[in-house]
């Protein structure tokens, strides 16, 4: 067994080109979960210390190399202080640092679009936006085959058209998997 899981694990000796791997009209489907915690950046005298988990699934091109956009269908679970949801579509574009070998670290930017049932005293509608900006990095497992982790900072709001709005935040810790397609 333990051999198994060392062979599953092992990164291969071969060497890893970026360049090859990041060019020009690459393919990248990801699956990636996360969790996050509501936090109190305005100093607010109370919150609804809202938690929740999400999944999503990407599908990006990288029309210019290292950076890209994609485009994530978006599923978060409220589990605190009352069960409710988010669910929507997210546009992301991230850019990857590529002079580190197998290990890639990247910057990102997100945002969209959804509906809802979370209805606590920061927020309370059908619809809202979710916004993130995060940092994180990928370990290349296989010159097409990454997992990685990060940090997101995460906005929820309805942008207003809706009272109340005072919106949330949230720090968010991410893990994927991506495949890299030619």
């Amino acid at each position: 067994m333990v051999l198994f899981v060392a062979s599953v694990l092992a990164v291969p000796v071969s060497a890893f080109d970026a360049n090859t791997t990041f060019a020009k009209g690459t393919y990248v489907i990801s699956a990636e979960g996360s969790y996050g915690a509501q936090f109190n950046l305005e100093d607010f005298r109370d919150q609804s210390d809202v938690r929740f988990w999400n999944v999503g699934l990407r599908l990006s091109i990288l029309p210019f190399g290292a950076a890209g956009p994609g485009l994530e269908p978006f599923y978060q679970r409220y589990l605190h202080p009352d069960p409710a949801f988010w669910a929507g579509l997210i546009a992301v574009v991230r850019y990857h640092f590529l002079s580190l070998g197998r290990f890639v670290p990247y910057v990102e930017v997100g945002g969209g679009a959804g509906g809802t049932d979370l209805n606590v005293r920061e927020i309370n509608s059908d619809f809202s936006f979710v916004l993130w900006g995060g940092v994180g990095a990928s370990v290349f497992l296989t010159d097409t085959t990454a997992v990685y982790a990060g940090y997101r900072y995460e906005h929820n709001s309805n942008a207003n058209i809706a009272a109340p709005n005072r919106g949330l935040e949230s720090r968010v810790a991410v893990f994927g998997v991506s495949y890299y397609v030619r």
